[in-house]
């Protein structure tokens, strides 16, 4: 469901890589031109982006310029919407979150998306961790997205459920019961063994993304969009270690991104959670105050991973791609990236701003002062990039879809992983 965020008009400056830019009274083509000359710029974003108070801070330095947030929760539902609207030509707001896993099919695209090199995006490479920033070019050098965050890994967990089990609490020593995902299971096996009511983990889907991200690669496609996965031992891995913990218990088969699932965040239904750093706004928005000093951070199994991150991209059907792009650069630069960390802990791509005490020193409140930047950004720099191929999205729901059924007891392991790969096939046009 989408929720909208209105904000009246702001006197600004954007402050961009030293320098000051006063933006022209323009429209984008999500936003538009008010009666009385002011600027309505429209981003669409996806999750907790962290840019509320960046938002307001380009707002004010900008005369006359409103944005409005456009955010859909679960990216399964965003994307699809934003695939409709870039081939329409028409509904996309002025600046377009993309993540990671879907870049591939929109640089497929990318005559539909200004050049950012056109727009000072050149002078900005330094800004970002060298394959991030990679990442955002189509093969003929166009710079068609900036980057923001990156999905470094951790473990959350619940500290009462855990003491509830007999389970240690402290997060050094939870870390040191899972080195491996295979110990991870044998945990939630020994968790579940203690009955206390809830599941160890909440649904299996969002373990088989941060497994599989870890060995880094092509899970999916290689780079010319040839379906791989048969092919791809470490994806094979990947899923019969998340279906594993299926078949010995441990899900309590909430969707993720369900009402379901946030009630299960609010109600400890559930002990653990894959958590990228951005992972963290959600567990604290929707626990709310009530799940104060609950929930604490531990290493993850396997040893560091990348679950998701974002890029910002200005459609051309923006009427005003320079004032978009002018809002892009702002929210990517260095600190830009700081003010997301600062608000949401959505963890820069930005070597400097992941240099930056206000990351590395970070403790954060809400999870019993967990060390979430020395935590987060211990590995960042040395995370194994992984190619996302432009079907990435249908076969990820193939595959989300399957595990679900598997978890819910509907399918085997085998029978399921069969069924997810009859269905990739047949979305990529093998089958």
């Amino acid at each position: 469901m989408m929720t909208k965020r209105v904000r009246g008009a702001r006197v600004v400056a954007a402050v961009l890589g030293g320098g000051a830019l006063l933006l022209s009274t323009a429209c984008g083509g999500g936003g538009g031109e008010g009666a009385d000359g002011e600027v309505n710029l429209v981003i669409d974003t996806f999750g907790v982006p962290g840019f509320d108070e960046l938002i307001t801070q380009f707002e004010e330095a900008n005369p006359g310029v409103t944005v409005e947030e456009r955010n859909i929760t679960d990216l399964a539902d965003y994307t699809p919407q934003l695939q409709q609207n870039i081939a329409a030509d028409s509904g996309a707001g002025d600046v377009v979150a993309i993540e990671e896993a879907n870049i591939a099919q929109f640089l497929a695209q990318a005559d539909r998306f200004v050049d950012l090199n056109e727009h000072g995006g050149a002078e900005m490479e330094g800004d970002f961790l060298e394959w991030k920033w990679e990442q955002g070019h189509s093969p003929d050098g166009r710079l068609i997205g900036l980057g923001t965050d990156i999905g470094s890994m951790g473990v959350c967990y619940n500290v009462q459920l855990f003491e509830d089990a007999g389970l240690p609490t402290d997060r050094e020593e939870v870390g040191e019961l899972w080195p491996t995902w295979e110990d991870f299971t044998s945990t939630g096996e020994e968790f579940m063994a203690a009955d206390t009511g809830a599941s160890f983990v909440s649904t299996i889907q969002p373990y088989f993304r941060a497994v599989t991200a870890q060995a880094g690669g092509e899970p999916f496609q290689d780079a010319e969009g040839n379906l791989v996965v048969e092919d791809n031992a470490d994806t094979r891995a990947s899923y019969d270690t998340v279906t594993a913990m299926a078949d010995a218990g441990l899900s309590a088969n909430l969707p993720i991104w369900s009402d379901e699932w946030n009630a299960g965040i609010q109600n400890n239904a559930f002990a653990t959670l894959p958590c990228p750093a951005w992972m963290l706004g959600h567990i604290e928005s929707t626990a709310g105050e009530a799940g104060n000093s609950r929930w604490d951070v531990a290493a993850v199994p396997g040893g560091g991973g990348n679950w998701g991150g974002s890029f910002l991209a200005v459609p051309t059907q923006s009427e005003y791609p320079e004032e978009a792009a002018e809002l892009a650069k702002f929210l990517t630069g260095p600190e830009g990236q700081l003010g997301a960390w600062n608000e949401a802990n959505i963890l820069p791509s930005s070597p400097e701003a992941l240099e930056s005490p206000d990351v590395t020193d970070f403790t954060r409140p809400y999870f019993n002062d967990a060390p979430v930047g020395e935590i987060y950004s211990a590995t960042a720099e040395q995370l194994s990039p992984v190619y996302y191929g432009p079907d990435t999205q249908v076969i990820d729901d193939a595959f989300r879809a399957a595990l679900e059924s598997v978890e819910q007891g509907q399918a085997t392991a085998d029978e399921g992983w069969d069924t997810a790969i009859a269905e990739a096939e047949r979305a990529v046009g093998e089958g």
